[in-house]
């Protein structure tokens, strides 16, 4: 039972942008917000970060927005072996996520796609793990990936990430203590979601046994979760 709940709960919730915790993103948080909801006049964004900084979730949250409005948009998850992209045909916006693995097929499609969705006056969004000119692509795809804003995400402390678990808990109406907080960070994935998916999961079960969130409570979910994923 307690594996099976591990398995089914501990999942991070789909991205958006109400999930997302921003830190010091804020900003670019809000200027993505607005481009999802067709309010922005600019509509080229590249934005680059470590990884765990939140680039794809942003632009899965764009991706989510767009969508629930009944606008069209495209989101692409590139790797080595990306040589194509989507057509771009009735795209409001294409969003092409981890652009420095893409082989050189790959960059002359996004350079087409680029010229295309700047032709129809639609929005693009990228993102890449440095800033543009130092990706290793072709110097016009670089060119077009400079064309609008472009935004460093910064990963959250993990101070920053201690205070977004604390205020989430009591969203759900427990208090967190610094122990369990530090303990989740040295034994879960470090992203957000997981995290906030662990909390999830930990208000649940403790409701579920009648038994507050205590350390050992969170040490039984985490080894339930682990052994559930082997």
């Amino acid at each position: 039972m307690m594996r099976q709940l591990a398995f089914e709960l501990v999942q991070p919730a789909e991205p958006t942008f109400g999930n997302f915790v921003a830190g010091r993103n804020a900003e670019v948080k809000d200027r993505l917000q607005s481009v999802a909801a067709g309010a922005s006049d600019e509509r080229y964004v590249y934005v680059w970060g470590v990884p765990g900084s939140g680039r794809t979730h942003l632009l899965k949250a764009i991706a989510a927005g767009m969508t629930a409005a009944g606008r069209r948009c495209a989101y692409v998850a590139c790797d080595t072996a990306t040589t194509t992209m989507p057509s771009t045909a009735g795209l409001d916006c294409l969003l092409v996520d981890d652009v420095q693995r893409l082989p050189p097929d790959g960059q002359v499609a996004l350079f087409n796609a680029c010229n295309a969705m700047r032709e129809r006056g639609a929005a693009m969004v990228a993102a890449g793990d440095a800033p543009a000119v130092q990706l290793p692509l072709r110097a016009d795809v670089i060119t077009r990936l400079g064309w609008g804003l472009v935004y460093q995400l910064h990963a959250l402390t993990d101070e920053e990430k201690m205070q977004a678990l604390a205020d989430y808990a009591r969203q759900l109406g427990f208090e967190l203590d610094d122990g369990i907080a530090d303990y989740l960070l040295r034994h879960v994935a470090r992203d957000m979601g997981s995290l906030l998916a662990m909390l999830r999961a930990l208000d649940r079960y403790s409701l579920e046994a009648k038994r507050p969130v205590t350390l050992p409570l969170v040490r039984e979910l985490v080894r339930a979760k682990t052994s559930s994923t082997h």
